[in-house]
């Protein structure tokens, strides 16, 4: 049941200079001010941090565990005249400093992958739902794809890009599909077929190794856990939260279907993937395409059908009443994307955005 499985989350944030609102390549000074070194690290870019939560066993843990990191990482980020911010992609465009971090991996990364490296600076929330066994987390994942673009709907949370309107309401999960290994997940029902699948994709030379998956959902290749990237991060805890308790009921639904010997599902790839384009440019407010039937209907659909489908895991785990506050929430304020521009429809001006992404990463209530 639903209550045994655990939950983690990681955070990917941006920093910003809190003048000017311009991101600031001051990753490196400011984790080190971070007072829980073991929760905190480097991402990819020097204007960039990463904070990875506890295991947590309920939504109340997990949130706890949240609001602390961000805290810490705020006040870190203060000493050194930056804010940080939950936002996906940069709001105002990075300055002419070096991008990546100066380590092997990334030097490594950008010879073979050249400009594509630019797009490492997005923010994700991921949410990873243990514990389970690498056959299982495989099963489990193939279980996921059909609800991943619902996933992205609801954190859609880039609509900006280097002051510009993208006019998409998650700009990251267009941008980062042109990596080779991301997106939806290819339907692998077996870890024999997983490595087999990783195994020949290292051979090609399109990734270096298991750790550059980079599909909406995958097996973790560092924990016993299935982790899923597809959203952007959450601008506030409570809907980080949301994505994460919805994320283990799917888990636990799907742990169910596969002790009952249900198949998984044999969606057409092609039908998913536009799917997962149409959350990306709609995101909460707009149309979604069902994956049964391949038709538009309204993003709304198809996450009262998610929830119809998880209702009794996510009322066993507790997680109900805060999933049934939080969708209220966003359908009357909108997604994440759509109060970004909101924000900038009132004078026009991309500093504002970074203002009010900045004020709500840091908002410690409800």
């Amino acid at each position: 049941m639903t209550p045994t499985l655990t939950m983690g989350v990681e955070e990917e944030f941006l920093l910003v200079d809190a003048r000017t609102g311009t991101p600031a390549p001051r990753a490196e000074l400011v984790l080190a001010k971070v007072a829980d070194t073991d929760a905190t690290r480097l991402e990819a870019t020097r204007y960039q941090v990463e904070s990875a939560s506890p295991v947590a066993h309920t939504g109340h843990e997990l949130r706890a565990h949240l609001l602390r990191s961000r805290r810490d990482c705020t006040e870190a980020a203060a000493v050194y005249g930056c804010r940080l911010v939950a936002g996906a992609t940069p709001v105002i465009a990075p300055g002419p400093e070096p991008l990546l971090v100066d380590a092997p991996r990334r030097h490594d990364q950008s010879a073979r992958y050249g400009a594509l490296t630019d797009t490492f600076v997005n923010c994700g929330c991921h949410v990873h739902v243990g514990t389970l066994d690498p056959e299982t987390a495989v099963q489990v994942t193939c279980r996921l794809r059909p609800w991943l673009p619902t996933l992205i709907a609801l954190g859609a949370n880039s609509p900006f890009r280097d002051e510009h309107d993208t006019g998409h309401a998650s700009w990251r999960n267009v941008v980062t599909t042109m990596w080779p290994c991301s997106g939806i997940p290819p339907r692998l029902t077996s870890v024999s077929a997983y490595e087999h699948t990783v195994a020949g994709l290292i051979t090609t030379g399109a990734i270096k190794d298991s750790k550059m998956i980079y599909w909406d959902a995958r097996p973790s290749a560092s924990w016993p856990t299935v982790e899923v990237r597809a959203p952007d991060v959450a601008t506030t805890v409570d809907e980080a939260v949301l994505l994460a308790v919805l994320v283990r009921a799917l888990v636990a639904d799907a742990l169910i279907a596969i002790r009952a010997g249900e198949p998984a599902p044999d969606i057409p790839t092609e039908v998913l993937v536009a799917a997962r384009w149409r959350a990306a440019r709609d995101g909460l407010e707009g149309m979604a395409v069902h994956p049964a039937s391949g038709e538009p209907v309204p993003a709304n659909t198809m996450v009262d059908a998610l929830i119809e489908r998880v209702r009794d895991h996510l009322d066993a785990a507790g997680d109900l009443s805060h999933v049934t506050r939080t969708l209220a929430r966003l359908r009357r304020d909108g997604c994440g994307a759509r109060r970004q521009r909101l924000v900038f429809e009132r004078r026009h001006r991309f500093t504002d955005v970074v203002r009010y992404l900045a004020d709500a990463t840091e908002q410690q209530g409800g």
